[in-house]
């Protein structure tokens, strides 16, 4: 499928405007959930405003989009792309030739796509499609999903048409004019299932307390440790009930270490290794435990899910923080180090479960933060560049 559309893309713009000149617009962002779900729902969105717009994906091929993509029935190409690394190693002498094989395979997609815009969520890989895109002289559309912005948005977004963002701390960091709080694109299913539904598809009773655990799309061991170690006293409440997403890597890791615990506790554990249905977890859970990545935290506000933010450390320039400090300062979440994790959690967990009062008015507080509409806004903005640059080329060529 990919190589029948690039093909496709290699006819002259001319001749695909004499088609019906459809928008054509190239997605690039990978790497975790937090990039590439944002992505999908941008493209969703352009999808149902106009269903004839082509729309593509840049990605590599080791990482969650090479999967997530196709899955959603949009093609992906691949890019080169690499971290920068910490310390100077044989994997850092390699990074100039990755990088320079990464900034040529942009160079020619985006010559034979043709895109009208091309769209950055963010990863490794936006870089050189985004670079690539400019010096083409495609405009680009730069979506941020953190408080503080990844170093590639804030190197690019000086170019970028338009940078939409989800916190409003990051909004310091970009061109005043050009910049847009909009909250982070989420997928419309995850306001569509009720409680009871939701509960059924877990096998959850209806009159339980339900804690749901996240450590993102790849898990976290942090978390998944941590929980391990109070999950004989947390059970202790009789009504607590578990929905627990370990990340594929941990899975069988924690599955074996829980054998050991009695019948009457283990009954009460639905152990995933990754939950694809994120629209029933929210809306089974009264609480979530879970880190605090950007498209978390836009989830949890979107469902008004009250929340115990653990924020990974070791992440670029501590950016999960701000994101749990934002929520925070509205009310709408706790904010629990990892340094506190093992001393803090059954309390905290504790103590929310037993006031429905103060759960209900985290919930009221995410809500008010939530954006719901900003995949549409955002979509409305690439078909209106590229309605904008189709202009021009026909003004070009007469």
């Amino acid at each position: 499928m990919a190589e029948m559309l690039l093909r496709e893309a290699e006819m002259p713009t001319a001749v695909l405007m004499a088609a019906g000149g459809a928008p054509r617009v190239l997605i690039a962002g990978g790497g975790t959930g937090g990039h590439v779900y944002p992505a999908l729902a941008i493209a969703e969105a352009i999808q149902a405003q106009c269903p004839e717009a082509v729309i593509a994906f840049a990605g590599t091929r080791e990482r969650l989009e090479w999967r997530a993509v196709p899955a959603a029935g949009y093609s992906i190409y691949p890019i080169t792309a690499a971290a920068l690394p910490r310390h100077l190693s044989l994997r850092a002498l390699r990074l100039p030739g990755k990088l320079a094989q990464g900034f040529f395979e942009s160079f020619r997609l985006i010559r034979a796509f043709d895109p009208d815009v091309v769209v950055g969520t963010g990863g490794y890989v936006s870089a050189p499609v985004l670079l690539a895109a400019w010096l083409l002289r495609r405009p680009i559309v730069i979506q941020e999903q953190n408080a503080f912005p990844g170093l590639t948005n804030r190197l690019l977004g000086r170019w970028a048409a338009r940078i939409y963002i989800a916190f409003p701390e990051a909004q310091a960091y970009f061109p005043a004019d050009r910049c847009v709080l909009s909250g982070n694109p989420v997928r419309r299913a995850l306001r569509q299932v009720s409680r009871l539904e939701a509960r059924r598809r877990f096998g959850l009773p209806e009159e339980a307390q339900v804690l749901l655990v996240v450590g993102g799309s790849l898990g976290s061991a942090v978390l998944n440790e941590a929980l391990m170690q109070a999950v004989p006293t947390l059970l202790d409440e009789p009504r607590l009930y578990l929905l627990w997403q370990t990340g594929r890597t941990h899975y069988k890791a924690v599955q074996q270490q829980l054998l050991g615990l009695t019948k009457q506790v283990h009954h009460r554990i639905r152990l995933l290794p990754y939950i694809e249905d994120m629209a029933a977890a929210y809306a089974a859970a009264d609480l979530a435990l879970c880190r605090a990545g950007a498209l978390t935290c836009s989830e949890l506000m979107v469902t008004g899910t009250p929340a115990i933010l653990v924020p990974a450390t070791q992440v670029a320039a501590d950016h999960q923080t701000r994101n749990a400090e934002s929520m925070v300062r509205a009310g709408a979440a706790r904010h629990l180090p990892e340094t506190e994790l093992s001393t803090r959690l059954v309390t905290e967990v504790w103590t929310l479960l037993a006031d429905a009062a103060r759960r209900a008015s985290m919930a009221k507080a995410a809500r008010r933060m939530a954006r719901p509409e900003a995949a549409v806004q955002i979509a409305t903005t690439v078909l209106e560049l590229a309605m904008r640059r189709q202009k021009q080329v026909r003004g070009r060529h007469g």
